[in-house]
């Protein structure tokens, strides 16, 4: 069973969120991703936005921390968990962007990124950063196969729809020209786009039942991740046998690959959570860092 976990602190989530996070910081971050790289956990996540309205703060939170930086500190404090984006809007980046900021990440960090992508569906946001919210769907098709054109190159080439560049050198660019793509959303066609330009799909929002639905009959590739949530925080160290309960049921939903949230008080509970999960599903440290 391989599990990461969507990190907390840095996105707060109403409902969801721990009150201890409200007055955390990089200090507990930074312990909750040590502790899971040490425990074996396969990745920590961090999402992006720039702006959220006020009213929509209520539903959403308010508080996202700036994935770049967040996951580029977090890579010098850890060797073997994988980097996750979970997600990029791809609508408020250039593809070259992506590829040279992440890619120099991804050099980093030992090529541990992984890049969760998205169409984006705040408006308002779009608006604040001065970006066309109709016709988002087919721009993001297009930047992602701009992306997986020009990661892992030197003198990248593409010519597509709107994006198109040639002759100029992005360095670095990643490590390798196979980074993982998790495209995320909550529809068919994301699944859809998933499977045709990405590696993986991480949706939210839906009920085990619905994605099992949607999954039934894909025809998924090899080796495609299949990222999904049991949904409400775990809670290991109370209740082993639920926990042990939901984490099964999500992997008969489909999931390859689990991203979860524990219930804690405390940075010290949450750690103490982690370990009580690693040792519920046998999780082993890898044996070497590097890339995953």
């Amino acid at each position: 069973m391989r599990i990461g976990i969507v990190s907390p602190v840095v996105t707060r989530l109403p409902g969801v969120a721990g009150d201890w996070e409200a007055s955390a910081g990089i200090g507990e971050l930074a312990r909750v991703a040590q502790a899971a790289d040490r425990l074996g956990f396969d990745h920590v996540t961090c999402s992006e936005h720039v702006g959220v309205p006020v009213d929509v703060a209520e539903q959403r939170g308010g508080t996202y921390w700036d994935p770049l930086a967040t996951l580029g500190h977090l890579s010098a404090l850890t060797s073997r968990i994988r980097l996750a984006t979970q997600v990029l809007v791809l609508g408020y980046h250039h593809p070259l962007e992506i590829v040279k900021r992440y890619g120099t990440l991804d050099e980093v960090s030992g090529g541990r990124v992984v890049l969760g992508l998205g169409v984006g569906s705040l408006e308002e946001e779009f608006a604040l950063l001065e970006v066309p919210f109709a016709g988002r769907g087919e721009r993001a098709d297009d930047a992602l196969a701009a992306l997986r054109a020009a990661w892992g190159r030197r003198v990248p080439s593409y010519a597509g729809s709107h994006h198109a560049f040639d002759g100029f050198v992005v360095e670095p660019h990643g490590v390798r020209t196979d980074v993982p793509l998790w495209i995320g959303g909550r529809t068919r066609r994301s699944l859809r786009r998933a499977v045709e330009l990405g590696t993986g799909w991480v949706p939210f929002g839906l009920p085990l039942d619905d994605l099992a639905a949607m999954l039934d009959g894909s025809d998924l590739p090899a080796d495609f991740e299949v990222v999904l949530s049991p949904g409400r925080p775990l809670d290991p160290l109370a209740d082993a046998d639920r926990t042990r309960a939901r984490l099964e049921r999500t992997i008969a939903a489909g999931a390859t690959l689990l991203s979860v949230t524990v219930r804690a008080d405390s940075v010290d509970h949450y750690e103490d959570q982690l370990a009580a999960l690693a040792e519920l599903v046998d999780l082993e440290p890898p044996a070497t860092g590097g890339a995953a």
